[in-house]
């Protein structure tokens, strides 16, 4: 009853949360324009639920993620976060002085395994650094607060004198999510986790993430391009397209189901087992619009092979279309879009 109570919580609310990367040009570097990277994006994150984000590289996946923890401050928007005392703060407009707390319940692992960890630093020096910067453990103590995260992830404490370059690619990726659980976190963004590793390495990582879900009641936003995966993980599925959300649904009404063109068409190209399903990809036309100078109306519409004279000059917004879904297309009630069989 009370894992009921708590999958019920909202812990974060995001909404019109915009990220505006300016482009300077001249002599002066004047600002001569905007980099929509994420542009009006609602959506809200439960308690101990996996929220999955695809889309297309440069959609503006990773870019929300960075919004949420605050590596980057949010051009607009809000992002109201529950915190352990149950009550709400605006993480899009606290000042950097008194974000440190937060940054405590709020953690993120990278999509690089290689880049995202120091050549220089031990795997003690790593996964204890944030327990040494939020003065939380030192010394004697220090160490044995690392080993137990590093049993919890599938790793020997005798490796936390090693350095990254010591571990393969999946036990690199061990060490960053150990650096991630190091203080306790309610949230992890999880961006593109697994996408640099193989399969059989991904099959692991996946399964360990879910395990420490369930025992430490973790909530995950995690970031993708990859819809099996996703598919695997995620209770329910958020679509990006060009900064925009586009649709949110519970994975299997959007994988059985979906309502927006571009949804259906990211779904056909996922790999089949069965040769006879081949054959069923949408290609689409064309190229991803440019979030500097997105086009009128629906920013899809010059690849959707549904497209009306509506969606060249009205833009749709993200509406609730059933329970738990949202889609912004002019035409979601009227279309019959294929799902995964």
């Amino acid at each position: 009853m009370q894992a009921a109570k708590q999958e019920n919580t909202t812990l974060l609310d995001v909404s019109d949360l915009k990220m505006y990367f300016p482009i300077r040009k001249g002599f002066l570097q004047n600002v001569v324009g905007h980099v929509k990277a994420v542009d009006d994006v609602n959506f809200s994150l439960c308690c101990g639920e996996t929220l999955g984000l695809v889309g297309e590289s440069g959609c503006g996946k990773t870019t929300v993620g960075r919004c949420l923890i605050r590596a980057y401050q949010p051009t607009g928007g809000v992002i109201q976060y529950r915190n352990e005392s149950d009550q709400t703060v605006d993480l899009a407009q606290l000042p950097e002085s008194i974000l440190k707390p937060y940054r405590r319940e709020l953690r993120m692992i990278f999509q690089d395994p290689y880049a995202s960890l120091n050549p220089r630093m031990t795997v003690l020096d790593i996964v204890g650094e944030p327990l040494v910067v939020h003065k939380l453990a030192r010394g004697k103590e220090l160490e044995d607060r690392v080993a137990v995260i590093l049993r919890k992830v599938g790793l020997r404490p005798e490796y936390m004198r090693r350095y990254p370059h010591a571990f393969s690619g999946g036990q690199r990726q061990r060490i960053g999510i150990a650096r991630a659980l190091a203080l306790d976190p309610r949230v992890v963004i999880c961006d593109e986790a697994v996408s640099a590793l193989d399969v059989s390495v991904q099959a692991q990582i996946l399964n360990l993430l879910l395990d420490l879900q369930a025992e430490f009641n973790l909530t995950y936003l995690f970031i993708s391009h990859d819809l099996s995966v996703v598919e695997y993980i995620a209770n329910r599925v958020a679509v990006m397209y060009v900064g925009k959300l586009v649709e949110i649904a519970p994975t299997t009404k959007l994988f059985s189901a979906p309502r927006h063109p571009y949804t259906e068409a990211l779904l056909s190209a996922v790999p089949k087992p069965d040769p006879r399903l081949r054959g069923n990809r949408i290609i689409l036309e064309g190229d991803v619009a440019d979030p500097a100078n997105p086009p009128s109306g629906c920013y899809f519409h010059p690849r959707c092979r549904y497209a009306k004279d509506v969606c060249k000059v009205e833009q749709p917004s993200l509406r609730e279309i059933g329970e738990k879904h949202s889609v912004a297309c002019h035409f979601a009630e009227e279309l019959s879009l294929s799902g995964m069989p």
